[in-house]
């Protein structure tokens, strides 16, 4: 009872882990009583990235020339010359401290020659619109970013309009970027990142690379090392809009020779591509699923695709935390051998600090409310800095509470009560106010009863 207990409490932590749709709706206001990112977690610390330039060329080549609906690309494309860009819509009270806080990374590490202005011209505008209102049009969209078209209310007009076909696009001139008004400042902040680096970079998102924002497992949430390393190169002189994906091949291992010295070490054999369209419909299936029990028969079919096809990597993990954060009751000993296998699979991984974290809050959840207080405090203890590097509030947050509770367990009274006080301001930040911070503690709580 205790397991299916703890696993069914999984499924209630599973905005922690990032995978499911983003977000849970907020009142617009809700942001004044949050702080922003440079406040709450200092300068930027990216991950460095890991991956050799061997596996980032061939990654980029996928994340380049083919769109997430499968469809190939014809061209390189992107801005030429300054970039400036706009907020516009029903601006959220922090996303001006956010995006100057983000445009200042990409002109510090990625190079970019890109700022923000008041009004006027812009080649990127970024416009708040509120949820309801977004997914009336585009149901399944936590934020999206579209070409050639000036605001919501144009997009709006005519969403099939042919000036919209990425496809056809060679020299990028005019990027919306389309961001929920009325969220958490973190999944505003995450929308600021992700779709900015598309409207700058490229537009695909692979699975397969966890030590991006380019993956739609959403384990990472700001830009990483990786993503400012792949925008340095795809902005880098040597390549033109226009260019071919042969072209484009032929001058990657010069380019990242130049960038990434550190990228020409041995590492592991490359990614074997591409991914069956099947296995992204079974997650998506699963993360979309109306019930729990279609999401875990959904997770078990990626799982056995990931399997037959000898994947060692991140989609092999992703699927196996699926299948283990969807298991029913009765399953529990197996979805505790699958949260092991995927945690270990992880930590082989280029970047596999982050996704590991996620894991281990699940596995941090699992021995709390089996009374394993010492497991608890060993697994808070490893993920909570990376947690904290990768700017994850909601993470951060649950991992501090979750160890909170477990050194009240252990009679240390005053410091769990510290740790839930410095917990509070994450929390807010993750899950977008003070009521939304005092539910995920009771729920956590809830976990050591």
């Amino acid at each position: 009872m205790r397991i299916a207990f703890a696993f069914a409490a999984l499924l209630a932590l599973a905005a922690c882990a990032a995978p499911a749709p983003r977000g849970t709706p907020a009142v617009l206001d809700a942001q004044t009583r949050a702080i922003s990112s440079a406040a709450l977690f200092g300068p930027p610390r990216p991950f460095a990235p890991e991956r050799s330039n061997d596996q980032i060329a061939q990654d980029i080549l996928e994340l380049g020339f083919r769109l997430e609906s499968g469809r190939m690309l014809p061209f390189f494309s992107r801005f030429e010359g300054p970039v400036a860009v706009r907020l516009a819509g029903q601006i959220p009270p922090l996303a001006g401290q956010e995006t100057d806080r983000l445009l200042a990374r990409l002109r510090n590490e990625a190079g970019l020659d890109i700022r923000r202005v008041a009004e006027g011209p812009a080649q990127i505008v970024v416009e708040f619109v509120p949820r309801a209102t977004m997914r009336r049009l585009v149901p399944e969209a936590a934020c999206f970013v579209l070409p050639n078209v000036p605001s919501w209310d144009a997009f709006r007009a005519a969403p099939r309009a042919a000036s919209l076909d990425w496809a056809a696009i060679v020299r990028r001139e005019r990027a919306l970027v389309i961001a929920p008004a009325d969220t958490t400042v973190q999944e505003m902040r995450d929308c600021l990142h992700e779709e900015l680096a598309q409207a700058l970079g490229p537009l695909n998102d692979l699975y397969r690379i966890g030590e991006t924002v380019w993956n739609d497992d959403n384990f990472q949430t700001a830009l990483t090392g990786y993503d400012m390393l792949v925008l340095r190169v795809w902005n880098h002189p040597e390549l033109r809009p226009g260019m071919s994906r042969g072209e484009v091949a032929a001058r990657l291992p010069a380019i990242l020779a130049q960038l990434n010295p550190r990228g020409a070490r041995a590492t592991v054999p490359l990614d074997p591509i591409p991914t069956p369209r099947i296995w992204t419909d079974s997650i998506e299936g699963a993360l979309g699923a109306a019930n729990r029990r279609q999401s875990f028969d959904l997770a078990q079919r990626a799982v056995r695709i990931a399997i037959q096809e000898r994947w060692q990597d991140e989609r092999l993990a992703f699927s196996l935390f699926l299948a283990a954060r969807y298991a029913p009751s009765s399953a529990g000993e197996q979805a505790l051998d699958a949260l092991l296998t995927a945690g270990a699979i992880y930590a082989a991984r280029p970047g596999g600090a982050v996704p590991r974290a996620h894991i281990d809050l699940h596995l941090a959840a699992q021995a709390l409310a089996s009374g394993q207080v010492d497991i608890v405090l060993r697994l808070t203890e490893a993920a909570m800095p990376a947690a904290r590097r990768s700017e994850n509030g909601a993470l951060l947050s649950s991992l501090m509470l979750m160890r909170a509770e477990a050194l009240a367990a252990q009679g240390q009274m005053a410091q769990a009560e510290a740790l839930r006080r410095e917990a509070q301001p994450y929390a807010i930040f993750g899950f977008g106010s003070l009521r939304a911070a005092e539910d995920r503690r009771a729920e956590i709580a809830a976990l050591a009863q």
